[in-house]
């Protein structure tokens, strides 16, 4: 599809570009040798260490057409072309709601996403609400469960 499109920091298409130099090089002929091995077991319906392995095998095949397709379709995200007070991709906003306490987020492709390293998804609701708009700006986050405001306290890069 010509409109499919997977924004990413640099940093996250060179490590999805190392992780399928690892599946390709490493955990598939792994698990190839497993099965290999199982397969000297005997009977195969019955034989845990094969069904496990072809299991493995799936998720791997898996993981390696979904990495294929995510770079192919990569945006990478030029933070330089952005205004240094635009949100974007690849850049770290600190925002603060009320009088909480100010939290700091860094926004990156869903390939990246990683909420307990403070690396949110573009596609998550703070991350569109905040896509685009500027230092001072406040914004509205539309959640499942209600929408809150947010102030863009700092914009900078990742």
């Amino acid at each position: 599809m010509a409109d499919k499109s997977y924004p990413m920091t640099a940093e996250g298409k060179q490590k999805l570009e190392e992780e399928l130099e690892n599946l390709k090089k490493v955990k598939r002929p792994e698990v190839i040798n497993r099965i290999k091995i199982a397969r000297g077991f005997g009977d195969l319906s019955e034989n845990s260490e094969y069904s496990s392995a072809k299991d493995e095998q799936s998720v791997v095949e898996s993981r390696i057409s979904q990495i294929i397709e995510m770079l192919q379709y990569a945006n990478v995200i030029d933070t330089d072309k952005v205004a240094n007070d635009e949100v974007s991709v690849g850049k770290k906003v600190t925002v603060q709601e009320d009088d909480d306490d100010p939290e700091e987020y860094i926004i990156v492709g869903s390939a990246e996403s990683d909420p307990d390293a403070g690396k949110i998804s573009n596609d998550s609701p703070i991350a569109k609400a905040l896509i685009g708009k500027h230092v001072g700006d406040v914004v509205t986050v539309e959640t499942p469960v209600g929408s809150y405001d947010l102030t863009i306290k700092a914009v900078g890069v990742a």
